[in-house]
């Protein structure tokens, strides 16, 4: 399997996406990640397990726990290709600018046509007014 698959398939799974979330900014014993779900210690331990086979995560023995901690260098390929998708967003946020500036010069020139509001004084045939 190559790289970007197997990064993509190990991020596949919600509760390993929220595990990685949570190392984002530091390391965490198997213990405290289980804690933060209502699923069993041997699921955490096993999506663990992917995350670690994938490389996405490492661990070190820390006394009598194992600490896990994000490798992020395990996500740039897969960022990188999705980067190429990117190339499409400015053109749509562009194009969604110059519509809304369309919708506000629109209404601004709709208020500026009105007529003052003044009486109707048309006079209406067929109707006897006096």
């Amino acid at each position: 399997m190559d790289e970007l698959s197997e990064v993509a398939g190990a991020i596949a799974d919600p509760v390993r996406r929220e595990i990685l979330v949570m190392l984002r900014h530091t390391p965490l014993t198997a213990g405290e990640i289980a804690a933060r779900f209502s699923i069993s210690r041997p699921a955490v331990s096993r999506h663990l397990r992917v995350l670690r086979e994938s490389g996405l995560v490492r661990d070190e023995q820390a006394g009598r726990h194992r600490r896990y901690s994000l490798v992020p260098s395990r996500l740039d390929h897969l960022a990188t290709w999705l980067a190429r998708f990117e190339e499409r967003r400015p053109q749509w946020s562009q194009r969604l600018a110059a519509l809304e500036t369309e919708v506000h010069r629109a209404r601004r020139d709709r208020g500026r046509e009105a007529p003052a509001s003044a009486p109707c004084t048309a006079h209406h045939p067929g109707k006897d007014t006096g």
